[in-house]
């Protein structure tokens, strides 16, 4: 099925089309191997239209929209850990798996389609359910499917299964970092082929210097006062990102501080019980008494822009970032970030770069008072952030690791 490997046709499949870090990382990979190999025909398909969709479009890259149904678009298990309250929701997923399988078979049966339409000589998976999903949809061994793993899978009992159950079929995984490739060796076996690549940044557009959003129109907050430290999160609201302990750190601080916080983002999953609703960190601000202490935004567009209207960026993950986008992302607009130090992040962060233990909101307070009182360490660590996103993490470096992956799948399928 194969042809030349000049002229490589490639599938990317993403399980939403919103965007998240997943999503911006995947816009990053069509960006860099487009400009790399224009002879190529890429093509991206989403369960819905967004933001990614349009992004990928104006890239040159077409996009088909393949709706999922309502039971596969809300069927997910973050959060179905081993304790008592796990097991239940093991179970709860159990039952909605099953009332899924109608739903399932059907959109496997399109993906399938879709497939012989296109006649791809590689299938390229973003997001747990899009892996599962590749796997049934494959028409033939013959079809390589590439993993493009961001997150732990061992974390996720029934989709740690299934991939565990497919690795022998998937001709590679590509991890965002090396914690996480030990994670899904861990899960998967020593068989499957796993490649760490590490996210990148569009240095084009996360810039020191550009435009800012208004940060306190889009939250219905009146101006700040001059001198005043903004200080962000910029995140999903899945459970995990740390708003929790961003808004307990932002309460611990000194009410005669000159700070105001911001919480920048909004739910992009239709998965069910994986993310907060905005109203639950309404009620948590107020009832930590922080309420004219920080704004609210919304979902945003233009994370750059975002980033640039903020002096600090606060990353609070309480469980270990696989990589940590928004780090890069921060260090690349030149901002002092402070990051939650597991997983990937270990791998990442800059030379002097301030970090907290997952959860630790005292400490996180502390860093973030010291960063408000000192003007010259947040210009300092954001020198030395952009200085590190331009050697670690420019996106053209994606297309030289990428390329060789895929036509060794090719190759190996036939």
């Amino acid at each position: 099925m194969t042809r030349s490997l000049d002229d490589m046709r490639i599938v990317y499949l993403s399980a939403s089309g919103q965007m998240g870090g997943a999503e911006r990382s995947l816009l990053d990979v069509l960006a860099s191997i487009h400009a790399a190999q224009p002879k190529w025909s890429l093509h991206l398909i989403v369960p819905e239209n967004g933001s990614l969709a349009a992004k990928a479009t104006a890239l040159g890259v077409p996009t088909t929209v393949l709706p999922f149904p309502s039971t596969l678009a809300r069927l997910g298990d973050a959060g179905a850990g081993g304790t008592a309250g796990g097991q239940i929701n093991r179970l709860t997923l159990l039952l909605k798996l099953a009332s899924a399988v109608p739903a399932i078979a059907y959109y496997v049966k399109r993906l399938r389609h879709e497939f012989h339409r296109m006649s791809p000589d590689v299938v390229h998976s973003n997001g747990f359910k899009m892996h599962v999903l590749s796997m049934w949809a494959q028409p033939s061994r013959q079809l390589p499917v590439v993993w493009h793993i961001h997150d732990y899978v061992s974390t996720r009992p029934l989709m740690a299964r299934l991939m565990r159950r497919y690795a022998a079929r998937c001709a590679a995984a590509v991890t965002n970092s090396h914690s996480v490739a030990d994670d899904v060796r861990e899960v998967c076996g020593e068989k499957l082929k796993i490649h760490p690549v590490h996210n990148a940044v569009d240095l084009e557009v996360f810039t020191p210097d550009g435009s800012q959003l208004d940060l306190d129109a889009l939250a219905g907050l009146t101006p700040v006062q001059p001198g005043t430290v903004r200080v962000g999160l910029l995140a999903t609201m899945a459970r995990w990102k740390g708003h929790e302990t961003f808004l307990k750190a932002l309460s611990i601080l000194p009410d005669e501080m000159p700070i105001r916080g911001y919480i920048v983002g909004g739910p992009i999953y239709q998965t069910d019980e994986s993310q907060y609703a905005p109203a639950d960190l309404h009620r948590l601000a107020a009832s930590l008494g922080i309420e004219n202490k920080v704004g609210f935004t919304g979902y945003v567009e233009d994370a750059a822009s975002a980033m640039r209207a903020l002096d600090i960026i606060v990353h609070a993950s309480t469980q270990p970032e696989p990589f940590g986008l928004v780090i890069a992302e921060g260090m690349a607009c030149g901002r002092s970030v402070i990051a939650s130090h597991a997983g990937g992040v270990a791998e990442i962060v800059a030379n002097g770069m301030m970090v907290h233990s997952p959860g630790d909101d005292t400490t996180l307070a502390e860093q973030i008072k010291r960063l408000v009182e000192d003007a010259h360490l947040r210009a300092r660590l954001g020198d030395v952030g952009r200085a590190t996103a331009e050697r670690q993490f420019d996106r053209t470096r994606l297309a030289a690791e990428l390329i060789p992956i895929y036509r060794e799948a090719a190759q190996t399928a036939n």
